[in-house]
C-alpha cells in the first residue's frame, strides 16, 4: 500500500502543470548563449527547487542517454528489491557470458562472487558496462524497465538496448533514449524520496554522490558541495544530469548533445564544454554570495 500511496504522489508531481513553475527570462537568455552555435543538437533543462524557477532549450526533444539509462536500471532493481523479489545484499556469481566489456567487472574471473550492491555502485560510480548490463538482467529486462518508467509517468525515456521490439530505435538512440527534463526529475524524485520509497532514495542519493567521473559539471562545482549526478558518453552525444545540494536550495539540470561535429575525446570537446559552461553559469547565477571557480591548474589532472 505504501508504494502505492508513492507511485501516486510521483506521478501527481510530474503531472503538474508546466505553468505551475515560473520560467526565468534572465537564466533562460544566459542558456541560449551558451547553447548558440553549438555544432549539433543540445537540449538543457533546468529547475531552482526551492524557487522553482526553470529554463530550458530543448528539454523535451529526445536524445541519446548512453551510460545515464544507468539510472532507469538502478531505479527499477530498487523496485525489485522493495517488492521482495531481489536483495540489496544477495550475493550474484560471474560467469564469463556476462562479459561485455574490459571495464571492472569485465576483469573478474569466472566465479568471482560479489553482492549486488557493490555491482549498483560499479555501475553507477564507475559507469561499469558489464556490471550495468549484469543489473538489466536482474532488474526484469528492458521491457520491465520500460513499464516501471511508464508507470511513473515517464514516457519518454526508454531502455532501447536488449529490449524485444526496440531493434530500430536502438539503431536511431542507441542504449537508452530520454528528454532532458525527464532526465532530471528522475533525479528530483530519487531526492524527494518519492521513486520507489524514501529508503531507496536515500541509498540512491548516496550512491549518486560518489562519482568517479567529476571532469565536467562536477568540476565547476565546489568539492565541499554535496551532488548527485550521473554522466554518458558516445562518440556524438555527451550528456550529464546533476542535482545539487546548494546554499540556496536544491538545484537540479540536465545537459545532453546529439548529432555533434566533434567527435574528440578530449577536454576540449565541445560538449563536454558546453556541460561545463552551463553547470559554471548556474553556480553563478544561483550561488552569487559564494563565488568559486576551479584553481587554474585543475586541468592537469586530466592529462
Amino acid at each position: 500500500m505504501r508504494r502505492v500511496v508513492c507511485s501516486l504522489f510521483a506521478l501527481s508531481l510530474l503531472a503538474l502543470p508546466l505553468s505551475a513553475q515560473r520560467h526565468d527570462p534572465d537564466l533562460q537568455a544566459g542558456l541560449d548563449s551558451l547553447a548558440a552555435g553549438f555544432h549539433g543538437s543540445a537540449g538543457i533543462f533546468v529547475q531552482h527547487l526551492k524557487r522553482d524557477v526553470v529554463a530550458s532549450v530543448n528539454a523535451d526533444s529526445l536524445f541519446p542517454t548512453a551510460s545515464m539509462i544507468k539510472v532507469p536500471i538502478m531505479l527499477t532493481l530498487f523496485d525489485r528489491i522493495a517488492r521482495g523479489e531481489l536483495k540489496y545484499d544477495e550475493t550474484m556469481v560471474f560467469r564469463d557470458s556476462l562479459r561485455y566489456d574490459d571495464g571492472i567487472v569485465g576483469s573478474f574471473r569466472d566465479s568471482t562472487r560479489i553482492p549486488v550492491s557493490e555491482l549498483v555502485t560499479l555501475m553507477i560510480c564507475f559507469s561499469d558496462n558489464t556490471a550495468a548490463l549484469w543489473l538489466q538482467q536482474l532488474a526484469g529486462t528492458g521491457t520491465r524497465i520500460n513499464e516501471w518508467l511508464e508507470t511513473n509517468g515517464f514516457h519518454q525515456t526508454r531502455m532501447n538496448s536488449r529490449t524485444p521490439g526496440r531493434q530500430a530505435i536502438w539503431e536511431v538512440y542507441g542504449w537508452g533514449m530520454t528528454t532532458p527534463r525527464e532526465m532530471a526529475t528522475l533525479l528530483t524524485r530519487i531526492n524527494e524520496g518519492t521513486a520507489v520509497s524514501p529508503a531507496a532514495g536515500q541509498e540512491m542519493q548516496r550512491v549518486l554522490g560518489t562519482i568517479y567521473w567529476r571532469d565536467e559539471a562536477l568540476s565547476q562545482i565546489p568539492p565541499w558541495v554535496s551532488t548527485m549526478s550521473k554522466q554518458g558518453a558516445v562518440d556524438e552525444s555527451r550528456s550529464e544530469v546533476v542535482l545539487v545540494h546548494a546554499p540556496s536550495g536544491d538545484y537540479v539540470f540536465s545537459v545532453i548533445t546529439a548529432h555533434q561535429q566533434d567527435t574528440s575525446w578530449t577536454p576540449g570537446n565541445e560538449g563536454y564544454r558546453l556541460i561545463r559552461g552551463v553547470s559554471r553559469y548556474l553556480w553563478q547565477t544561483f550561488e552569487p554570495s559564494a563565488p568559486w571557480s576551479p584553481v587554474p591548474d585543475q586541468g592537469m589532472w586530466l592529462k
